[in-house]
């Protein structure tokens, strides 16, 4: 039973691996790039190291809090990081998306297909 869980949460690390990785290569600016390599590297990493984590403390009976530290250092660090690197961009004056409606950092005010302002 412990190798079906263990090979879900490695096959769902992954999944989550292989959509960041397409979303860095196929995601139009640094902005949306950032957002898909922490959400996924968070995720992905997180499953397959839970996963390392169920299957060794099955077969040893030692859990390691290595691993559970290692879990809770990705969630904090990699969503931070990602923020970090994208102020920085937009400090620096990297340019958004063309096709991007509005820069809410510069304080625009998007309007709706109603016409009614959208904050």
């Amino acid at each position: 039973m412990i190798e079906i869980i263990t090979s879900a949460l490695v096959l769902i690390g992954a999944f989550f691996t292989l959509a960041g990785s397409i979303g860095v290569v196929r995601l139009p600016d640094i902005y949306n790039r950032l957002h898909a390599a922490s959400k996924s590297s968070t995720l992905g990493v997180s499953s397959i190291v839970l996963g390392s984590l169920l299957y060794f403390g099955a077969y040893t009976g030692v859990y390691s809090g290595k691993q559970i530290l290692t879990i809770v250092f990705i969630f904090i660090t990699a969503p931070v990081g990602a923020q970090m690197i994208s102020r920085a961009a937009y400090k620096v004056g990297v340019k958004l998306w063309d096709k991007s409606v509005c820069d809410r950092m510069e304080g625009c005010q998007k309007i709706n297909p109603k016409g009614e302002r959208d904050f």
